[in-house]
């Protein structure tokens, strides 16, 4: 599908990333402590809120919360580990391509179904007059996304495409090939999205980072093969 590369341990797309996150989480810390939330100027709100900025699609993918240190941690290590490979095998620019479009196509997932929750809320309100219904569409308004989780898991899908027989190893233990572990991790997503569990992690934006992922992966595939 595509010619290999030269092989390198840090290539430069990922390092920038890394570099950026990392720079990006330091500087909220920092801006915290003299009373300015990055976080909630960066971060993704839904497109109804008074505090949505276009640029948070893309802003969002840099900042990560604060209160643990293993969201950032997990991201930026999977975003090593699965990335190294694809930017080694695509070459920095396809890479680069590929990590923004499933970052953006999560964001979009993740807006579509919290619009469509918003808006659940807001007829509740109107047609039941329920308060509780009316607080949860107003609090949806305030609470801003953040994090590369979504363009993480397109990272993943990717690296499962690529190299399907590759093991990966769970707990540093346990082999899985890459095939198998991505599609149970997205099958986990999927239900845990659907089960609605009340926690603040954005099952939505990793199927949408995934769905993209696949999605573009497969353009990719074809166009090449109409190049013969």
């Amino acid at each position: 599908m595509f010619q290999p590369r030269s092989f390198s341990l840090l290539p430069p797309v990922i390092k920038n990333l890394l570099i950026i996150n990392g720079l990006a989480y330091f500087a909220s810390i920092v801006f915290a402590q003299m009373g300015l939330d990055l976080l909630a100027m960066f971060g993704l709100y839904l497109p109804q809120s008074p505090e949505f900025q276009p640029y948070q699609l893309v802003t969002h993918l840099f900042f990560h919360d604060l209160s643990n240190f293993s969201h950032i941690f997990g991201n930026m290590f999977a975003l090593w580990m699965f990335g190294m490979s694809l930017e080694n095998l695509w070459g920095s620019q396809r890479f680069f391509i590929f990590y923004f479009v499933t970052g953006l196509g999560a964001a979009l997932c993740h807006l579509g179904v919290n619009m469509f929750e918003y808006y659940s809320y807001v007829n509740e309100y109107q047609v039941m007059g329920s308060l509780q219904a009316g607080q949860m569409a107003q609090m949806m308004l305030y609470i801003p996304t953040v994090g590369a989780s979504g363009a993480v898991f397109g990272l993943l899908l990717g690296f499962g495409m690529t190299y399907p027989n590759q093991r990966i190893y769970l707990y540093f233990l346990m082999p899985v090939k890459a095939k198998y572990f991505v599609l149970a991790y997205g099958l986990f997503e999927l239900f845990a999205g659907f089960s609605n569990s009340g926690s603040n992690i954005a099952h939505f934006a990793h199927i949408g980072g995934m769905l993209f992922g696949f999605l573009l992966l497969r353009y990719w595939k074809g166009k090449q093969f109409r190049r013969y």
